[in-house]
């Protein structure tokens, strides 16, 4: 069989399987996933249901997906050694691109990277158990999802499943704080072995989802932010010291960001020049657009899109036998242009996840997770709680599945909204029906 199309559980092909492609089995998989819906009641960066306009992680995952495919349609006409078909690893299909970006944010917690934080924290400190978004993906779709046939998970191709892994390592290794749960990393590392791949590396179509993801988010996040006023596009807001301090602050302290040498440059200034540049751009574009601020929030976006986008490439990764997905310019690796969407991430850290609101929601959600796990994880109690259909599944898989794990798994599959929901009919004096459906 194709490597590329392996499955780990299925056993025999679907009847369907002559009329339509794999990738496009694992398509629908996704889509048509109670995982993939709750996406749209998930936070991005604002609270899910925050307004009519502003982005979840449904939305950013669909954005990611899109870029994500382009830029692999492009990939396949710019570089002949993709077509040879020389390795599985080093392959570029836009549909396995595409789901891996639908995919890619399925295991985020409710409220964002704050509610990822408190689940962290309190697996960790109560039970020594990561718990980690990424890793949580693969906990999903190779464990928690169900399809028929199957209890399994989705049981989806393996290009597909690597195509998701960004982060190659198992979790029980030591000082690992982003890879796979060591249950779920046996089936990848698995895969990667039938693949020959290098240890530490990642296939192209993963590295291409993980540039899209960033692409998305210094591009997408900050139009919600201008959107919602927490960037204020003139000159006082822009040239203020404070807000260069905190993008710089936030720069030196990202452990993940080294590899672009900041070491070489004068962070402060670069800073300072890009935001510069952003401003004189916005100004520009307002002009043309009649002065009209959606039309030039739309255009900025589209611009920055287009730029970072049309700037993916390949390179050879230094000595290493294995390839690089990165920001090209003649012919070397645009470390520039790296460094540019670094602060234009941190731009839109600082000031829509630091602003002192977001920081008062963020606060809310954790006392929410906490509450919500208080009252679960005594084992004897929290069972009395939960829906019937998951204890019913625990009771079968419980000889792999801790009881602490199995909460976590629990609360980490709510949306914004149920969260509020349940934690409101636990701890509020006042609640809806008892007769309303989980």
């Amino acid at each position: 069989m194709d490597l590329r199309k392996l499955r780990l559980d299925e056993s025999t092909l679907s009847p369907f399987s002559e009329e339509r492609d794999e990738v496009e089995r694992d398509y629908a998989r996704l889509i048509q996933s109670p995982a993939f819906r709750r996406l749209q009641g998930k936070s991005q960066v604002f609270g899910a249901g925050t307004g009519d306009y502003y982005r979840t992680r449904l939305t950013h995952s669909l954005e990611v997906s899109q870029v994500a495919r382009e830029v692999a349609r492009r990939m396949q006409k710019q570089y002949p050694f993709l077509a040879k078909k020389e390795h599985p690893g080093l392959m570029m299909d836009p549909s396995v691109v595409e789901c891996a970006a639908i995919a890619h944010d399925l295991g985020h917690p409710p409220f964002g990277h704050k509610g990822e934080e408190v689940l962290n924290h309190l697996l960790m400190e109560e039970h020594g158990l990561p718990y980690e978004g990424n890793a949580q993906n693969f906990r999903i779709l190779m464990f928690l999802e169900k399809r028929a046939g199957s209890d399994s998970g989705l049981d989806l191709t393996a290009a597909v499943l690597l195509g998701i892994n960004k982060y190659p390592y198992s979790l029980k290794e030591p000082g690992r704080l982003k890879g796979v749960y060591p249950g779920e990393w046996e089936g990848i590392g698995y895969l990667r072995d039938r693949w020959n791949m290098p240890k530490g590396c990642s296939t192209l179509e993963a590295q291409l989802m993980d540039l899209s993801d960033d692409i998305a988010y210094s591009t997408h996040d900050i139009e919600d932010g201008i959107r919602a006023g927490k960037i204020q596009m003139n000159r006082t807001f822009f040239e203020n010291e404070s807000l260069a301090e905190h993008i710089v602050w936030e720069i030196v302290n990202d452990q993940g960001n080294l590899e672009v040498g900041w070491d070489q440059v004068d962070i402060k200034a670069m800073v300072k020049q890009v935001l510069a540049s952003y401003l004189d751009q916005w100004e520009e574009i307002y002009q043309k657009a009649g002065q009209e601020p959606s039309r030039t929030r739309r255009e900025m976006k589209a611009r920055w899109v287009s730029t970072f986008a049309g700037r993916v490439g390949i390179i050879d990764d230094g000595g290493r036998s294995w390839k690089r997905v990165t920001f090209m310019k003649d012919g070397q690796e645009d470390i520039e242009l790296l460094r540019t969407m670094e602060i234009l991430k941190k731009l839109a850290w600082v000031t829509l996840i630091k602003d002192f609101r977001v920081q008062r929601l963020q606060k809310r959600s954790e006392i929410m997770i906490r509450g919500l796990w208080d009252s679960f994880k005594v084992e004897e109690h929290g069972r009395l709680i939960i829906p019937p259909d998951w204890i019913n599944n625990y009771e079968r898989h419980k000889s792999v599945w801790s009881w602490p794990r199995f909460v976590a798994d629990y609360l980490s599959g709510m949306t914004d909204a149920y969260a509020e929901k349940v934690y409101a009919e636990l701890f509020a004096s006042k609640s809806g029906t008892i007769y309303e459906m989980d």
